[in-house]
């Protein structure tokens, strides 16, 4: 197998636009060869507000890469965690009487689906199109039953959609910078099939993301982005209370936190150690405050996520298992801790940690879906001149 020509993703997230290119080598191991991060421009609240903003940087960039490797792109995978995605779940049916099931009798509730959806939402495209369940007489099966026969037939799909006019945006971009958009992939995607892949027997899970100032969690049901909500604090609303209530610098509280074991059952006598006031004045401060104020707020927080999460409510009959990933470039055990024990309180969920996503195993993952596809994608991303239909089973029969 030759060498694969050095190909170009893009991550565009809350914080950074990510520039990497990467190549597959004979024994398909796929390398980074070139990675930056570029502070957001002309992206506020999740939309773009200044598209010259937004061009003149990817060009910028994309010109200093091409001229670094000494060629030219064609193409360009995108992957995104903003622009405010949408998630509809909807199913179709289709009687059968006894009759066997037909490509034509799936292609027309899938007619139906589409047409519907986009009826209903006329500012919204499709991103990701996933076939999140078949049931053949009420008996769910793995895989779509052509052949089979049966008296009812329900086929259930699971949307992404993004605003319209951010897609037009985003093509008219990159048409500008003569880049074909070959597939966009939502991060949470990403981030599930990796899940998926690397979790024998887990196809259906959530997975709760916290950061230092904001907080995710998404779901995943039989390999299929179900929903993913957002949430504008993080960690850092811990440290801030701490902060607030003892009077102490937030690097204090931080030192603190990294520093300090915190049993189960804290004596009220045990004081926070001196050494640990970073140029503060010391003070007597109980390890026992610092301690039950952090627990107050995580099972706040935790509650907002989870507990008094609707959409969370709807999911977790089916799923008890979920992937907790800390975001955090400091040690602060203690606060993992409690959110793994918050996580558990009410619920018999079965916690994994799950280590921080490196962009290596994201890129990795991003461009297998990007040239293989997913199991459970309905249809490529990528523009064609085929109707939805015809992408839809050029994907499932090759």
């Amino acid at each position: 197998m030759q060498n694969l020509h050095p190909v170009l993703f893009i991550e565009i997230n809350n914080l950074n636009y990510i520039f990497l290119v990467g190549t597959n080598d004979e024994n398909n191991n796929f390398k980074i060869n070139y990675k930056l991060a570029v502070p957001l421009q002309g992206i506020e609240k999740n939309r773009i507000f200044d598209l010259e903003k937004v061009y003149n940087c990817l060009k910028d960039n994309i010109y200093k890469i091409e001229q670094n490797f000494n060629l030219t792109f064609k193409e360009v995978t995108l992957i995104l965690e903003n622009f405010n995605p949408m998630f509809v779940n909807l199913s179709g049916f289709k009687n059968l009487n006894g009759s066997q099931i037909l490509r034509e009798n799936i292609t027309y509730i899938l007619n139906i689906l589409k047409s519907s959806l986009m009826e209903e939402e006329k500012n919204k495209a499709v991103l990701h199109m996933f076939n999140s369940q078949f049931a053949l007489d009420k008996k769910k099966i793995d895989n779509l039953p052509i052949g089979l026969f049966g008296d009812f037939y329900s086929h259930e799909l699971s949307f992404t959609l993004i605003n319209s006019n951010d897609l037009k945006n985003l093509k008219n971009i990159f048409d500008k910078c003569n880049l074909k958009i070959k597939k966009i992939l939502l991060k949470s995607f990403v981030k599930g099939a990796y899940l998926s892949n690397n979790n024998l027997d887990c196809e259906t899970f959530f997975q709760v993301e916290i950061n230092p100032n904001t907080s995710k969690i998404f779901y995943f049901e039989n390999n299929s982005l179900k929903f993913e909500q957002n949430f504008n604090f993080g960690f850092d609303i811990i440290i801030k209370d701490i902060s607030k209530i003892t009077s102490l610098k937030n690097d204090t509280v931080n030192n603190i936190l990294c520093n300090t074991q915190f049993e189960d059952e804290i004596l009220d006598s045990s004081l926070i150690e001196k050494e640990l006031f970073k140029n503060e004045i010391y003070r007597k401060i109980k390890k026992k405050l610092i301690y039950e104020i952090a627990k107050a707020r995580v099972e706040e927080v935790v509650s907002i996520i989870l507990f008094n999460n609707i959409n969370f409510n709807y999911f977790k009959k089916t799923s008890k298992v979920l992937f907790f990933e800390f975001n955090s470039k400091l040690k602060i055990d203690c606060i993992k801790n409690l959110y793994k024990t918050a996580f558990s309180q009410k619920n018999s969920l079965e916690i994994k940690f799950q280590e921080i996503f490196s962009i290596e195993n994201n890129l990795k993952t991003a461009i297998k879906l990007a040239n293989f596809g997913w199991k459970k994608e309905a249809i490529p991303v990528a523009e064609s001149k085929k109707s939805l239909i015809v992408r839809f089973f050029d994907a499932i029969f090759g």
